[in-house]
């Protein structure tokens, strides 16, 4: 289920992200990502937003899909040569064995709790063996609104852990930080890469 309300503020601010998300150096996560990546592989990037990753890892020679519901977001990842993005929700991944790797930093923190274990049932459907799956969420507990109107859903380290061992996913070490997002407050984060089993 996409949130309107939080689509219309990537829409309205797209390009405001984008410089704040704007690095020239990739995230130490998105490296690790990338170098297990087979030379060529197919990745899709799930909830792309303005296609900063998609960029370092089209870069590298990996066949790149973007994919987001914000409209805005895929006009400016669709300029980035090399990718190919679409315009899509979480629940239209219906692809078999198909990707080496799926990236999800800081995208489905906006899906409701209740639709998490069918995204993440599709996305291991999705990669091929022994594929890998990063996943980047809020950390806390419950759901609410930013102040820019945006939806999250928080999780804690086990909750996470154990949704993805239930969609068949084996999660590596977690990875916790705190960030100040585009809303100007500081927030901690969990993240994590699995492999398919």
């Amino acid at each position: 289920m996409i949130d309107p309300e939080t689509i219309a503020v990537y829409d309205a601010r797209a390009k405001e992200y984008a410089k704040r998300n704007n690095r020239s150096e990739p995230w130490h996560m998105l490296v690790t990502f990338r170098d297990a990546m087979p030379k060529g592989g197919h990745v899709l990037d799930f909830g792309c937003g303005p296609g900063a990753s998609a960029a370092h890892l089209v870069e590298s020679g990996l066949h790149v899909d973007a994919w987001d519901a914000s409209e805005q977001m895929v006009a400016l990842a669709a300029q980035i040569p090399g990718v190919t993005a679409k315009h899509a929700a979480f629940a239209d991944l219906d692809a078999q064995g198909v990707y080496d790797g799926i990236w999800a930093n800081f995208s489905l923190l906006h899906a409701a709790r209740v639709d998490m274990s069918d995204h993440l049932a599709a996305i291991r459907a999705a990669l091929k063996p022994g594929g890998l799956f990063h996943i980047a969420l809020k950390e806390g507990e419950n759901a609410a609104r930013d102040s820019l109107g945006r939806q999250y859903t928080y999780y804690t380290i086990d909750e996470l852990s154990g949704l993805l061992l239930d969609a068949g996913l084996q999660p590596g070490d977690f990875t916790t930080g705190e960030e100040e997002g585009l809303d100007g407050t500081m927030a901690r984060w969990i993240a994590t890469q699995a492999r398919a089993i």
